[in-house]
């Protein structure tokens, strides 16, 4: 057998065609080898990681042993595990990885893709858990986490993104998302969802004799208060601060109470991510990211540090983050899946009048002096981990 990181270099991240026969088959051929356990699972667009990862602290500072999945990485594979108030350590995943492929039959292992197995593999990491926080990937009702039996779906904010697999329109990719509600099971909704989502996610709830709720509705003003104490503490910016909200209404949900007062900053990187005086990392990569980040920055100039993949829409982001931005240097990094933005993000730019150069990966430890500009790294875990990476080799 071999190990973990040779085994998952030969499957691709990305697949043109998915067969949506495998996950199926290949949780019906381990459930019952696994203990039961309750299974949260967090669908949308933007902010499953920080909500997840929140209410996965608050289970565990209220004394429970808790399991989040989340993806993609930034560094490490291991980093999609986070066990207990920790990522796993690679011992842990060796031995997750030779359990499940004594279980999987030879033609399952072959056929899982990259985000398949990661995701079996939580299911083995996790299984003595009281909670598993469990965190869709692009999809929702054929998403591969979305054969678990769940205890409670908790929805972020849904907006365009994945159009080529998931819809062309928002009503599309809603429906697609909020398939993933199960029968006569609790649901949550962050609340500014949009309205058209509210919408489409009541009607399908309804019709699933599921019980949904918006985040607000579960909680008083005394959890409020404590919710509010907290941002303030930690300076959450606002869509932190509501996935928060969003996670405490989970907990509450789940224990019957909210008692955050010992719950520890955000366990997370690359969410609005303050890493020098003057340089934030963001991985939000789509226009609900940038309207966060607009929001965020609010009348302050930036300067950008960009790309995107050509599948993108990288028009309606930019056009999004124009009101913030004094200037774009696009960052040049390797992808050996997708192709990236390249003359297209230029020619975009520059309809836009937004001045812009290729970044200069040698000045790459000067922005740190300038203390007359801020910097935003914003875009894919791709771009976040090239530049982190950049920025280490040059440190040393």
């Amino acid at each position: 057998m071999s190990l973990l990181k040779d085994f998952l270099s030969k499957k691709p991240l990305f697949y043109e065609d998915i067969d949506y026969d495998t996950m199926p088959k290949a949780w019906n051929s381990i459930k019952e080898k696994i203990r039961p356990f309750k299974i949260i699972h967090i669908v949308g667009t933007n902010g499953k990681g920080s909500t997840g990862r929140f209410l996965a602290q608050i289970l565990k500072q209220n004394g429970n042993y808790v399991g989040h999945y989340t993806s993609p990485h930034i560094f490490n594979f291991n980093e999609r595990f986070w066990l207990d108030g920790k990522v796993v350590s690679d011992k842990k995943l060796e031995l997750a990885h030779k359990k499940l492929q004594d279980i999987l039959n030879d033609e399952l292992i072959k056929r899982v893709s990259y985000f398949e197995y990661a995701t079996l593999l939580s299911v083995i990491l996790f299984c003595e858990c009281d909670y598993f926080i469990c965190e869709a990937g692009m999809g929702g009702e054929l998403d591969a986490t979305n054969v678990f039996d769940k205890q409670l779906s908790i929805f972020t904010p849904i907006g365009l993104d994945h159009t080529a697999v998931l819809g062309d329109t928002l009503e599309q990719i809603c429906e697609t998302k909020f398939n993933a509600i199960q029968e006569k099971t609790e649901v949550l909704l962050n609340n500014e969802m949009n309205k058209k989502c509210v919408k489409i996610g009541f009607k399908i709830a309804n019709k699933k004799q599921a019980n949904i709720n918006f985040a607000k509705d579960i909680l008083n003003q005394t959890d409020m208060d404590s919710i509010n104490l907290y941002s303030r503490k930690f300076n959450l910016p606002n869509f932190l601060r509501s996935n928060l909200t969003l996670a405490c209404s989970g907990a509450k949900q789940l224990l019957g109470f909210l008692d955050i007062s010992k719950l520890d900053k955000l366990n997370m990187s690359g969410r609005c991510e303050k890493i020098a005086n003057n340089i934030y990392i963001d991985v939000g990569h789509n226009e609900l990211g940038a309207i966060q980040m607009v929001d965020f920055f609010k009348d302050r100039k930036i300067n950008l540090i960009y790309n995107s993949f050509l599948d993108k829409d990288f028009d309606s982001i930019l056009k999004t983050l124009k009101p913030i931005l004094k200037y774009v240097f696009i960052y040049e990094y390797e992808s050996s899946d997708r192709e990236l933005g390249g003359e297209k993000l230029k020619t975009a730019l520059n309809k836009l009048n937004i001045s812009n150069s290729v970044f200069d990966k040698e000045n790459l430890k000067n922005i740190f002096d300038d203390k007359n500009n801020i910097y935003l790294v914003f875009g894919s875990f791709l771009l976040v981990e090239s530049f982190l990476k950049e920025l280490q080799t040059r440190a040393n």
